[in-house]
């Protein structure tokens, strides 16, 4: 009687199978991993980009409400200009003026209620050799120093490619850019601002342009209020000489005195 050997194989992977089954399973991680990657790349763009754009309709914004505010008074003290419109066009650009602003103005808290504030928004370095556009603001015949906007101003846009604005001259029928009219309000101002995602980078370029068109214009010497303190060149001061001559109408916001007259407020 003969006995049968019954041998039995267990069934396993070879080698070769695992480093291949290993190998697919490493390309698939890696495929997973690269597009992850690129999903948080292309959202950091995004953000960034979206940011950027924001910011800079922000700072468009700051510019068309304050300039639709801006005021002047031509006649002011010998050789200081109080209301002055200033504007230099260039890698250092700036825009320099006086305007009443509403409380919800930025930084409005911090001056309170000293509406009536000279603004100035400049072209200056940032970090990693960037340019950003800052925004200073003070009280009129106010010290800068007291309100610390000379160290720690407002930064409204980064990355800022370049600022420029352009003045219509209605007596030239064309856009000038220069302002030299220092003590009057130009009527209509054209701002362009380009923004980019870096400091060098040309991707994700933001370009925006404003017409802006400012309803105000320079207070007459005749229309001044008297100033408290009556100097001679001060915004409403009396005229050389005293008071207005007798049967001429005062300018708005002067008393008149005389016999017949009391104290009238024209």
């Amino acid at each position: 009687m003969s006995r049968r050997r019954y041998t039995n194989f267990a069934s396993a992977f070879t080698l070769i199978e695992i480093m291949i089954a290993i190998g697919i399973l490493s390309m698939v991680l890696a495929a997973i991993y690269s597009s992850w990657t690129a999903i948080l790349r292309s959202s950091k763009v995004g953000l960034e980009t979206a940011a950027s754009i924001q910011r800079a309709r922000i700072t468009v914004r700051v510019l068309e409400d304050s300039l639709g505010s801006a005021q002047a008074f031509v006649r002011n003290p010998p050789m200081i200009n109080f209301y002055g419109f200033e504007a230099i066009n260039g890698d250092d650009a700036s825009l320099s003026f006086v305007a009443r602003l509403e409380k919800s103005f930025p930084r409005g808290g911090k001056f309170g209620d000293f509406d009536v504030r000279r603004l100035t928004f400049s072209l200056e370095g940032g970090p990693d050799n960037s340019r950003q556009l800052v925004l200073r603001q003070c009280p009129i015949l106010m010290d800068w120093a007291a309100f610390d906007e000379e160290e720690h101003p407002l930064v409204l846009a980064k990355n800022v490619q370049s600022f420029e604005f352009q003045f219509w001259d209605q007596r030239l029928g064309d856009w000038i850019d220069e302002w030299k009219q220092t003590n009057q309000i130009p009527h209509l101002v054209m701002v362009s601002l380009k923004v980019g995602q870096n400091a060098h980078s040309r991707e994700g370029l933001t370009e925006i342009t404003r017409f802006i068109q400012i309803p105000s214009m320079a207070i007459q010497p005749g229309w001044q209020p008297t100033m408290l303190l009556g100097s001679p060149g001060a915004p409403g001061a009396t005229p050389p000489g005293g008071a207005n001559p007798p049967g001429t109408p005062p300018p708005p916001g002067q008393f008149q005195t005389g016999p017949s007259s009391g104290m009238k407020l024209q």
